[in-house]
């Protein structure tokens, strides 16, 4: 069969050894720039005059020098492909990028903000994440462990959901089709209902593609370039404050306490807040009832609105029940978002938007710009895995899961690492943050564990401004007890060796 080849190239040089010339250096040239992929099969000899212009044994020189220098590779009785490992294109000198307010990455110019706000931007340079192969332990946070979930149960409910839109296909042509099908928005109000205190309707939910989308969704609507100031918390989640700052909002750094975001800290012209009061990221700390109350009235007060990120509230293991800040006082100041990532797969890219009466409509047009509606089978599915209770079966079994895990890293932290860090208190969520109890420097550590095929993060990573926590981060999500015990054994040796 005769590959699909429909790379542009320029042969119009006169005699073989010139055509040999340009034939070489352009498929080269195509598949250092990608345009030839690995894997990719290059037309037959035979047929090089059909493909190329050239003679046959014009072609077969050009392959043989590919496939001594490594770019393409011959599979007998098969064909020429292009090399899995292709040899590195030589280094070009890049721009002096110091000296421009703006920073390359991937051959693209970025704002500094938007950078800034990625968390990614280290000593001068953007650095890409270290890499390491083999058997490794995995700290890092909001990561969801799918070996748990009930894969069957999904394809079955998903199945039957498919069945019946054979039978009555969904209408999407309409305002409420685009804000998310019908089914799965009254089955979210239900779920969020009883599970976080959410009081609200299905016209009061908006479906997205992930949390990050909603947050995108948010800024776009609420957010006026280079005018709108937007308070986040710092440390902080760095998805959502990337966001605010590719829509052009003036971010405001805001510390946290032991109760949650320092409202005496807010700017006075702050129009946006973003918070996850119920376990915030990454410390972890839960906001108190006094400073909930006081931040609806400050934002009231001040025309500003509120952004609550509820990521991982399903998972609570001590203590009494506590609603979300989106309660039904709360709904005209208050978008609330939501997501199926962590409480059943991160693949599924599902989550929603509560959002007030008045900002539905502009929510929804916002949406239709990006993608129309989410997967129709996605919805459905989602939405019967929950109305038949099977999301709230997975849940009660995710929470005795995590309860183990987090216990044995509480249990280990109190017993062997006193010397060096203080487990913030928590009750909810999937990771644990431990606050250094001295200077240490922890970024070296995790870069040292990495080595070790450990991966954690620090918490410096996660702020924005001025860094007044030192300490690590320490995700369960994926992470089973024998594997934690593994993990913080090569965190005890490389702590002890700071001495």
């Amino acid at each position: 069969m005769d590959p699909l080849f429909e790379v542009e190239l320029d042969l119009t040089a006169k005699g073989p050894r010139e055509s040999a010339r340009t034939l070489y250096g352009q498929l080269k040239a195509a598949i250092v720039d990608g345009r030839l992929t690995a894997g990719a099969k290059l037309p037959a000899t035979r047929k090089s005059e059909t493909y190329f212009g050239v003679s046959r044994n014009t072609a077969v020189e050009v392959y043989e020098r590919l496939l001594d220098e490594g770019y393409v590779v011959s599979r007998q009785g098969s064909g020429t492909y292009v090399a899995d490992r292709a040899p590195a294109p030589p280094a070009h000198a890049e721009p002096d990028i110091q000296s421009r307010p703006d920073r390359r990455l991937n051959g693209f110019w970025l704002r500094p903000d938007v950078t800034a706000a990625m968390g990614f931007w280290r000593d001068g340079e953007l650095r890409p994440a270290a890499r390491s192969d083999g058997p490794h332990v995995d700290f890092r946070p909001a990561l969801v462990d799918s070996r748990h979930f009930p894969f069957d149960v999904f394809r079955r409910v998903t199945a039957k959901k498919l069945r019946g839109l054979e039978r009555k296909p969904a209408i999407l042509k309409s305002p409420q089709g685009n804000q998310g099908h019908y089914y799965l928005r009254e089955a979210i109000s239900k779920h969020i209902a009883l599970t976080r205190a959410v009081a609200c309707r299905p016209e009061d939910i908006l479906a997205t593609s992930g949390a990050q989308q909603a947050f995108d969704l948010l800024a776009r609507v609420l957010v006026t370039p280079n005018e709108t100031v937007v308070a986040i918390e710092d440390p902080g989640y760095p998805p959502m404050r990337v966001a605010c700052a590719a829509a052009g909002a003036k971010l405001a750094p805001v510390g946290v306490d032991d109760e949650g975001l320092i409202i005496e800290q807010l700017p006075r012209d702050v129009r946006v807040i973003c918070v996850c009061p119920s376990h915030q990221f990454p410390l972890g700390v839960t906001m108190s009832m006094r400073r909930r109350k006081a931040l609806v009235e400050f934002a009231r007060s001040r025309g500003a609105v509120i952004i609550e990120d509820d990521y991982d509230g399903e998972f609570r293991y001590d203590g009494s029940p506590l609603e979300a800040l989106r309660t039904r006082d709360a709904a005209d100041v208050v978008f609330y978002v939501g997501t199926f990532s962590k409480c059943m797969l991160s693949a599924l890219r599902l989550g929603f938007i509560v959002a007030p009466q008045w900002a539905m409509r502009t929510l929804v047009a916002a949406k239709n710009c990006l993608d129309w509606h989410c997967s129709m089978p996605v919805q459905m599915g989602v939405a019967g895995f929950i109305a038949e209770g099977h999301l709230a079966h997975h849940v009660r079994k995710m929470r005795a899961v995590y309860r183990q895990r987090r216990q044995r890293l509480l249990d280990c932290l109190e017993r062997e690492f006193g010397e060096w860090l203080v487990p913030v208190a928590s009750f909810y969520g999937m990771h644990i943050a431990a606050v250094a109890r001295t200077s240490m420097d922890l970024d070296r550590v995790a870069e040292g564990l990495l080595q070790q095929h450990v991966k954690i993060h620090a918490l410096t990573r996660y702020y924005l401004g001025p860094q007044t926590k030192s300490g690590l981060i320490f995700g369960y999500g994926v992470t089973d007890p024998p594997g934690i015990d593994r993990g913080l054994c090569v965190l005890l040796k490389a702590l002890q060796g700071l001495r």
